[in-house]
């Protein structure tokens, strides 16, 4: 194992994850669209942003290399988006289909962060300091983005169960004014409702 093997692993992975990032930059939008919550529609979009931004990252790094920015088919996240896509399509808008898509936005997470892992380490290998902390940086963002989903989902899984709960308190409401029984009413007729008789003479 020399330098140049090295270096030379390492423009590969960047160029895997090159293609990786501009697949992303082009499906967020779409998840975003398929996504009801608030949060999450928002928290798609920023990461969106971001990821635009660690594509210009990723070629800063090209740069420090010495090699073109130039991708390569990265068939791990084309599946990944793919099956979080199929996913997605099998819910009806709603609580399901938000969960389903952190679901897989999460994975992506997971690929990502492991690849930036990955790299990062190579570049320290190579002593590439200025590319290792762009590549941090990346790493970072890819972490702050997953605890936020995170966050989203635990936020949808409390909304529901709020929901049930009063549910569950009315309907248990309801069946006790059914077990009531009904107040019975009693009538009293005006010639015998405690006054006197009167007797024909």
């Amino acid at each position: 194992m020399t330098q140049e093997t090295l270096q030379e692993l390492l423009v590969e992975q960047l160029r895997d994850i090159y293609d990786a990032e501009k697949q992303l930059v082009k499906a967020l939008p779409k998840l975003a669209k398929a996504a009801e919550n608030e949060d999450l529609v928002e928290a798609l979009r920023e990461h969106t942003s971001v990821t635009e931004g660690q594509v210009g990252r990723l070629e800063q790094v090209f740069g420090i290399v010495g090699a073109p920015a130039k991708g390569k088919a990265c068939k791990g996240m084309k599946g990944l988006l793919e099956e979080g896509n199929e996913t997605v399509q099998q819910e009806d808008k709603g609580e399901m289909r938000d969960l389903a898509i952190i679901a897989a936005a999460q994975k992506v997470e997971h690929y990502e962060m492991s690849a930036y892992g990955t790299i990062r380490t190579l570049a320290e290998q190579l002593d590439l300091s200025d590319a290792v902390e762009l590549l941090q940086q990346t790493e970072e963002e890819e972490k702050e983005a997953d605890s936020r989903l995170t966050d989203v989902a635990v936020s949808i899984y409390e909304s529901a169960m709020d929901e049930d709960e009063e549910d569950e308190d009315e309907e248990e409401e309801e069946e006790e004014e059914e077990d009531q029984p009904a107040p019975t009413a009693t009538t009293k007729s005006k010639g015998s409702a405690g006054g006197k008789t009167r007797t024909a003479r």
